[in-house]
């Protein structure tokens, strides 16, 4: 199936939007203001050492210190990856507050929390990813049979200059790639880590010694395969900076990038902004009538699936299967196109026959094969829920495009009108217990102040009798619906 890559670029943010069809399946932003941290390399400084969480904070130089896990430090990674005893050294051995400390970003700083490091450093290549501390030669759980993998593996070997101590992770772009390209590959990754190695001796911490690159050459990097079409760009100047890029790292795709010098805007002619506006809704609807509800939370995100008006089975069993399998694609595109991460409850419509609930896994599955990013899935629960975890390095695009509703303070829900007129009520009861005005003038919304001038009219009535003051109505445009002020005058 063909994709075709859309980059939009502004002065202040990149856009890509990867289609299927003339559908969008992913959404990648980058903000020049807030750039993303995942894959830099740090020469940190220890600020803190907690024992008692096996963890520490590191000072790189952003505005929260990031946080390492004892699991995460290269000794504990090496001394497992030996085969040894699986006996993890404590990390107030191994680390010391002032100390300097060569680290990558393995997640971006999520809400509160800072960003998550490594001492594992990898350094990703088109074809091969460098591992600067670590001998071993891993291949892509992708590539296909075992005397593929063997082969490869063998060529790498044969590859790697007999000095060189560190190992290397052939991607899935490796399938069918000459030694010429593995080579070079192999040789600008050795190239940069001496210059990164030559920036650590210089540079004071805590300061940033590598940049990952920008999200056009990650997308020519990491998301362009042989089912790529073209990749359109609309700057003429980053069009030859990637071509440039690409003839020198990817030479293969080259061909593929072109600029887009029409009158609509880029994203129009996929309606990529439509896409974007329906990513941040909680309802997904399905083509059969059905849809999906997707809420977001701190922890997990849940996805509940629902017939809604679709009542086109034979019989409700086989009305729910369908929808069911429908929703499998459904899930699978909107947690690309979303970037949700973490813990994925999925409540399936509930179903009886063991053979639907395996086929709409098996549809699922399917499904989600397509995800470039690592996904784990468990059968149905006694509850009839799926639970599965899609890895999380970056913000979802909810988190990157919104923030809390300061109406509803992220509950996702206001008062009614009228729980707002009772909520008034006895505030101004309260007050008048207190103060003795001439009178009280309620500032509010439309919405609010037309309750009261109807159905409520008669309790407000009687209020002002019981305190023996005038109450008097006033509408605020800017106010939202649970927004009031209550003037004493």
């Amino acid at each position: 199936m063909t994709e075709d890559i859309l980059i939009n670029v502004t002065p202040f943010e990149t856009r890509v939007a990867i289609t299927t069809h003339g559908t969008v399946q992913e959404l990648h932003i980058e903000r020049s203001i807030q750039g993303g941290y995942v894959g830099n390399l740090y020469l940190g400084k220890v600020v803190r050492v907690l024992p008692g969480m096996q963890s520490a904070f590191v000072d790189i130089g952003l505005e929260r210190a990031a946080f390492i896990h004892v699991a995460d430090l290269r000794e504990n990674r090496q001394s497992r990856s030996l085969g040894e005893p699986a006996v993890t050294t404590p990390i107030e051995k191994l680390l010391f507050e002032g100390q300097s400390l060569l680290v990558q970003v393995l997640k971006d700083p999520l809400g509160t929390k800072g960003a998550r490091l490594s001492t594992h450093i990898s350094i990703a290549g088109r074809m091969l990813v460098y591992l600067p501390h670590d001998a071993h030669i891993g291949i892509s759980q992708r590539i296909g049979p075992e005397d593929e993998r063997n082969a490869l593996r063998d060529r790498i070997l044969a590859l790697r200059p007999e000095d060189e101590k560190g190992g290397f992770i052939v991607r899935t772009q490796a399938e069918g790639a000459h030694d010429d390209e593995l080579a070079a590959d192999l040789a600008y990754l050795r190239t940069l880590w001496v210059a990164i190695q030559n920036r650590i001796k210089t540079q004071p911490a805590p300061s940033v010694v590598y940049t990952d690159l920008t999200l056009g050459q990650r997308v020519l990097r990491d998301m362009v395969t042989p089912d790529t079409g073209t990749i359109t760009v609309d700057s003429r100047s980053v069009t030859q900076a990637l071509i440039d890029w690409a003839e020198r790292f990817t030479p293969s795709v080259t061909t593929r990038i072109q600029h887009y010098s029409g009158n609509r805007p880029l994203f129009d002619t996929a309606n990529v902004d439509e896409e974007i506006a329906r990513a941040l809704s909680r309802r997904v609807d399905l083509k059969s009538g059905g849809y999906l509800i997707i809420d977001q939370t701190e922890a997990l995100t849940t996805v509940d699936v629902n017939t809604g008006g679709y009542v086109g089975g034979r019989n409700f069993g086989d009305t729910i299967f369908k929808t069911n399998l429908e929703a499998t694609v459904a899930i699978a595109r909107q947690l690309r196109l979303r970037n949700l991460g973490g813990i994925i409850i999925l409540d399936f419509i509930d179903m009886d026959d063991e053979s639907h609930k395996a086929s709409v896994l098996s549809e699922l599955n399917k499904a989600l094969s397509k995800d470039r990013t690592r996904v784990t899935v468990s059968d149905f629960s006694q509850l009839g829920l799926v639970e599965m975890t899609r890895k999380r390095t970056r913000d979802s695009l909810a988190h990157q495009l919104c923030e809390p509703c300061p109406t509803c303070q992220s509950r996702g829900n206001v008062l009614t009108p009228r729980s707002l007129c009772y909520e008034i009520l006895r505030e101004i009861l309260r007050e008048a217990r207190q103060f003795d005005p001439k009178e009280f003038r309620i500032l509010a919304s439309q919405s609010v102040v037309d309750l009261f001038l109807e159905e409520e009219s008669q309790h407000l009535a009687m209020l002002g009798d019981f305190v023996g003051k005038r109450i008097t109505l006033e509408v605020e445009p800017g106010y939202g619906q649970e927004h009031y002020d209550i003037v004493l005058l």
